[in-house]
């Protein structure tokens, strides 16, 4: 069976990545009760890619693990209709205080499961069968798109570099057609 490389991109994909918007606006909440915006390695790792990739920070903000503080920060930044996506660092894992899916899940008007998917294939090549305790989830609520991510700096590199940066313009593409 052949397998299907990334870079080998169907004609009406190749299309959606042509007529996507090459500047997108972002937001990154840190998901964290100890962090602040001096200690946050991976929300900085986020910004610093993000406006390498050419987008445009709109705010980056640090939120207590809670499930209402997570939710009414995420639905708030939803309001802006200039917002294309909200990336979410911390609170994915399995311990008690991490709630961030179950914060974001009720807001979401669509899923995107495959790049929570992808993202655990990705680890596992990384960290192994550790990758399924990573709860990383994606989908959109309106046009907003929202990611949500582990706190690690390592999986956050992961995500941004191998799936946020690459396909994010074709995501906000889809996200926008009416």
């Amino acid at each position: 069976m052949s397998q299907i490389k990334p870079d080998c991109a169907s004609p009406s994909t190749q299309e959606h990545r042509q007529a996507a918007p090459s500047v997108l606006r972002f937001a990154i909440v840190t998901i964290s009760d100890s962090r602040t915006l001096a200690t946050d390695k991976s929300g900085e790792l986020l910004q610093q890619a993000m406006e390498q990739a050419g987008h445009q920070l709109s705010v980056r903000k640090i939120v207590k693990d809670d499930i209402e503080q997570i939710r009414g920060a995420v639905y708030t930044l939803c309001e802006d209709p200039k917002l294309d996506s909200i990336l979410l660092t911390g609170g994915t894992g399995l311990s008690p205080r991490d709630r961030t899916p179950e914060a974001i899940q009720p807001l979401l008007d669509a899923d995107i499961p495959g790049f929570g998917e992808l993202f655990r294939m990705l680890s596992y090549q990384e960290i192994g069968a550790a990758s399924m305790l990573s709860r990383a989830m994606a989908g959109r609520r309106g046009r907003v798109l929202i990611f949500c991510l582990p706190g690690s700096t390592n999986a956050v590199r992961l995500a941004v570099e191998k799936l946020i940066v690459p396909e994010l313009p074709h995501l906000v593409h889809h996200a926008r057609v009416s």
